[in-house]
């Protein structure tokens, strides 16, 4: 695994979400500045999945050039394993273990997050597919189900087992993402994890990024709704690393990746209806437009064809005032991402 981390500067990973982190969404974050490497959307697994075709396709069709994980959810441990088989016939750099996902949905089928209610579960889960997996083997959790009290343990099992890496998001299941993150247990696995360990939460821009690494000390930085908002994270981080300027976005710039993600998901579409299609955008635009202006996100909600959606952006972006570097209310913008994407 540290053969995938950066020589002089810490890592930088696209968080996986779900309904988001596809293929449209994968090359238009490239074209503004790659990550290290990508994490697929999780494939579930029980008796009956098969390989979801559309997440492959962000695996087989990637033309970034950067490695990608395939990330798996599910407790099953035997279909687990004959997906791990699945997937090892793609072209993939490792396979990752959702242990982090805090939907309600996921939990009640003790997959995800719900995993970690039942630590005893989660070792013999672990131990299981490591012994399976031939190649790189990352697992991706949160500190705890109900309280960081409980990451000690946990921590005690990623231990056991040589995991490549291990992602941590600094919350609790049931903070799911309205808190602040808990930077002491990321930096407490550090300490003590013989694989690198990669830091999740809270990073919507370049300050917070700096912050979470000198409060953790982690080998890099997994940054999801961060980059749905400023998909030029990641090449403003590699900058502040480097110690020189980076890009400044203006609105239009903000626009210009607004069209781009429209064209890129419509052209993934297999059965392109536009009305369908306005209603898909607004996930992300209700994230993207919350701190620019006061009506944006309420005009972007009730659009309804194409043009409306268009003429709104226009309206709002189709200058050349810079971006505010984070919206003023961290916390309602975390709140809302849960309305956005599941998982």
């Amino acid at each position: 695994m540290r053969d995938l981390l950066p020589a002089n500067r810490p890592a930088l990973v696209l968080a996986p979400m779900q309904d988001v982190t596809d293929l449209p969404f994968m090359r238009v974050l490239a074209r503004r500045g790659a990550p290290d490497w990508f994490v697929t959307e999780y494939f579930r697994v029980h008796p009956d999945s098969r390989l979801d075709k559309y997440i492959v396709r962000s695996i087989q069709e990637n033309e970034t050039g950067k490695p990608i994980f395939a990330q798996m959810i599910g407790r099953d441990i035997p279909n687990l394993i004959r997906t791990t088989q699945e997937l090892a016939e793609l072209n993939i750099a490792g396979i990752d273990l959702n242990l982090g996902c805090p939907a309600p949905i996921v939990c009640r089928k003790d997959a995800g997050g719900g995993l970690l209610r039942n630590p005893e579960n989660v070792d013999r889960l672990i131990g299981e597919l490591r012994a399976a997996i031939p190649g790189r083997f990352t697992v991706k959790t949160r500190v705890g189900y109900e309280t960081p009290d409980e990451f000690e343990g946990l921590l005690e099992i990623f231990r056991r087992h040589a995991i490549d890496c291990l992602s941590i998001h600094g919350r609790t299941v049931k903070e799911r993402y309205q808190t602040p993150v808990h930077p002491d247990c990321i930096r407490a696995a550090v300490a003590t994890m013989p694989c690198p360990v990669i830091a999740n939460g809270n990073v919507v821009d370049v300050p917070t990024g700096l912050a979470y690494l000198q409060q953790t000390n982690a080998a890099g930085l997994m940054i999801g709704r961060g980059a749905i908002r400023n998909p030029w994270i990641f090449s403003q981080l590699i900058a502040a690393f480097e110690k020189r300027d980076s890009i400044a976005p203006t609105r239009r710039d903000l626009l210009d990746y607004i069209f781009d993600l429209y064209d890129e998901m419509a052209r993934e579409t297999l059965k392109f209806d536009p009305m369908s299609h306005v209603q898909r955008m607004k996930r992300p635009l209700v994230y993207i437009s919350h701190g620019l202006d006061a009506d944006f996100e309420h005009r972007i909600r009730r659009a309804k064809t194409p043009d409306e959606f268009h003429a709104i952006c226009r309206d709002h972006l189709d200058n050349d005032q810079r971006l505010p570097v984070q919206p003023p209310s961290t916390s309602k913008l975390y709140c809302g991402f849960e309305d956005l994407v599941r998982a």
